[in-house]
């Protein structure tokens, strides 16, 4: 079994991976991610990378509304896979949204389906070990149980 660097508060899927969800509008916890996903407007991009603890780390930024779906379901797949890649590789990941829990609980769900958790159950999952409020939108859930064949966002 490999080492694997962990962040605190990371949350272990079901394949062993590791992954941190958390909220942007919240202080930034200890610990360095190796890369972050981070989900929002262009106007949250342009808020978080003006303050002084901006992530200073390899990420990227998925343009995903709040308590929406995201711009690009493509785009959305390809860098929730390459999270969980990552991740599974052991690297230290993390996934944040405003809030830290619809946008971000949904891709954690997303994560957890690609962990190998039945896209039917995922948002469960992930409720039961993330966030009980995770996913909060009806559109959240039904993109989570289309994971990861979305071909639109609606």
């Amino acid at each position: 079994m490999m080492w694997v660097m962990s962040l605190p508060g990371a949350i272990e899927l079901p394949d062993g991976a590791l992954v941190r969800g958390r909220g942007l509008r919240n202080p930034t916890p200890e610990g360095t991610p190796d890369y972050g996903l981070y989900l929002g407007s262009p106007r949250m991009r342009r808020s978080v990378m003006a303050r002084p603890d901006a992530p200073s780390w390899p990420h990227e930024w998925l343009e995903w509304p709040d308590f929406r779906l995201p711009k690009s379901p493509e785009q959305a797949v390809t860098l929730i896979r390459d999270l969980h890649a990552r991740a599974a590789a052991g690297e230290a990941v993390e996934v944040a949204c405003g809030g830290g829990i619809g946008r971000t609980g949904t891709v954690i769900a997303c994560l957890a389906v690609l962990a190998g958790v039945p896209s039917g159950e995922a948002v469960a999952w992930v409720r039961a070990n993330f966030n009980r409020r995770a996913v909060e939108t009806p559109w959240q859930k039904r993109w989570v149980a289309r994971f990861p064949h979305v071909t639109s966002a609606r």
